[in-house]
């Protein structure tokens, strides 16, 4: 059984081959729609020589387009079955472009890509059809690792709208400020819930993250209190500063920045820029 672009009907062959029932919980649902795979390619920009890491591969069709455009692929997949079975499948045609780490992907967001190999100075990819309930933290747990130079995610099309939220919408969150930071973000289309097996109850989205020239990544002590912020979005951000237990002379010089940028200190979280928010970043640092 070699995996590749695979219908409906040859979905649930193979999957009641390997005796497997797709697993709701961890967000199973199989692309089965072949034009999609190619367009994730193309937006990708995917060439011979690239390091690409994918987030749960499934039954291997992305995986598997991806190593025969002669991309080297780093797989991290958290289901035994799936994994036993791309071993199986795809380790012997690409024994030394394909490598599989089975393990939990938020533990392993790169699938223990190497980050000390010469060959990153070029960057890396990643090209992935996101497992819908891990797709937030996942994306928060790459900040702390390596940037890829571009990544194009299958996603809920609910995720896709959070992650490009812009400042002053009901959608905007700590994601959107966090990615506006580190890249450039561009929804590319909708994808069909009837691309997938089994169908999930919503429809996805593609979306292109390029990394900025210069981009800018919050420490980790910074992006606990956005989000913490962001659990108080209704009240005033100068209310949510004085209850912060941090360096108080540091919050009211944020306040006194945000004042300076236009901004009123009776603005609620939504309203504040991700460059507001990278000054606080900033002071915090010392």
């Amino acid at each position: 059984m070699t995996p590749g672009i695979l219908t409906l009907s040859q979905t649930r062959k193979r999957l009641n081959e390997l005796g497997h029932r797709p697993n709701k919980r961890l967000g199973q649902n199989f692309l089965i729609e072949g034009n999609v795979i190619r367009r994730s390619l193309e937006l990708a920009e995917v060439k011979a020589g690239d390091r690409v890491v994918e987030v749960g591969p499934g039954l291997g069709t992305l995986t598997a387009a991806l190593l025969q455009a002669e991309a080297t692929v780093y797989a991290v997949e958290y289901d035994t079955c799936l994994a036993e079975y791309l071993r199986a499948s795809l380790l012997p045609a690409f024994p030394k472009s394909f490598h599989l780490l089975e393990g939990d992907a938020l533990e392993h967001p790169l699938a223990e890509l190497p980050s000390t190999s010469p060959l990153l100075t070029k960057g890396f990819k990643v090209v992935a059809n996101l497992p819908y309930a891990i797709s937030t933290p996942w994306l928060e747990s790459v900040f702390s690792h390596d940037l890829p130079q571009r990544m194009v995610l299958m996603l809920q099309r609910e995720t896709a709208d959070r992650f490009t939220a812009q400042p002053g919408t009901k959608n905007y969150g700590a994601i959107s400020i966090f990615l506006s930071a580190a890249y450039e973000k561009q929804t590319v289309h909708k994808i069909s819930r009837r691309c997938f097996y089994p169908v999930p109850k919503v429809d996805s989205a593609l979306l292109v993250l390029t990394k900025r020239a210069n981009p800018f990544c919050f420490q980790p002590a910074t992006r606990r209190l956005i989000r913490t912020f962001f659990t108080q979005r209704r009240k005033q951000i100068q209310t949510l500063c004085h209850r912060e237990l941090a360096d108080r002379s540091i919050m009211v010089d944020w306040l006194e920045d945000l004042s300076a940028a236009g901004i009123s200190v009776k603005a609620r979280p939504e309203a504040i820029p991700s460059s507001c928010w990278q000054q606080l970043d900033q002071r915090l640092r010392g």
